[in-house]
């Protein structure tokens, strides 16, 4: 009967909808395991923003510095940084965009940093003289690449200014921001499984209990070519 396939199908579609709950309820565990893991790492590093008593990212004591780095990461590195992320009452550095934060104040200090330079006998270069003596070198905005390596100052600040130590840092923050960012992922992926989920369900269980009912006399006329057996109708 026509109903009775209404009633199956909708219990299948419910079936379905479970199947998808759970698919939706173990991903968001294993997202929440990833937190957890996340948030132990950032722990043992003990990483943490500054903030003023106002609520303000500060960088050594001031807010101008704070607000150089964050132009340094939205504007020239082009992230899009979550506000929330940032909390005076949690300054542990443990989301995607206080990853990035970090690693941009790395980077700023670099950047902005004077590098000093010895020479412990005279060097010529591309017909140029360097006696020997300190060198004050400012980095002025290079990056690894923006150094000429062959030149006898620039060569040896680049060393100095961007050390292994630096590149470590870039790699261990940049992790830690790509770790966050999958699990904000995840998070969305389990919802939506689960969404579906849960509207397979109605959608099932709806139709069965719509199917499961008995049609007036009249309403069944309406219906072309369909024949209702007499035990689903309602007289009158």
């Amino acid at each position: 009967m026509l109903t009775t396939r209404f009633r199956t199908l909708g219990f299948v579609l419910a079936a379905f909808g479970m199947v998808f709950l759970i698919g939706g309820g173990y991903a968001w565990t294993q997202v929440s395991a990833g937190y957890d893991s996340l948030e132990a790492f950032s722990e043992a590093q003990n990483v943490t923003l500054s903030y003023n008593e106002d609520g303000q990212l500060i960088d050594r004591g001031e807010t101008a510095g704070a607000e150089a780095i964050m132009a340094l990461l939205t504007e020239d590195w082009g992230y899009p940084v979550v506000e929330a992320d940032f909390d005076p009452a949690d300054p542990l550095v443990n989301t995607a965009s206080e990853y990035m934060y970090q690693m941009a104040t790395v980077g700023y200090h670099v950047l902005h940093g004077t590098q000093t330079v010895v020479l412990d006998e005279p060097v010529e270069f591309n017909g140029e003289t360097f006696d020997a003596g300190t060198y004050e070198f400012d980095v002025d905005g290079r990056y690894w690449t923006g150094f000429d390596r062959t030149h006898p100052i620039e060569g040896p600040a680049r060393e100095m200014a961007w050390t292994g130590t630096v590149h470590g840092l870039f790699g261990e923050l940049g992790v830690g921001t790509v770790t966050a960012s999958t699990l904000q992922l995840g998070t969305g992926v389990a919802a939506l499984v689960a969404g579906i989920g849960a509207t397979l369900v109605v959608l099932g269980l709806g139709l069965a209990w719509a199917a499961g009912g008995r049609l007036r006399e009249d309403e069944a006329a309406a219906v072309p070519g369909v024949t209702i057996p007499e035990r689903e109708l309602i007289k009158g």
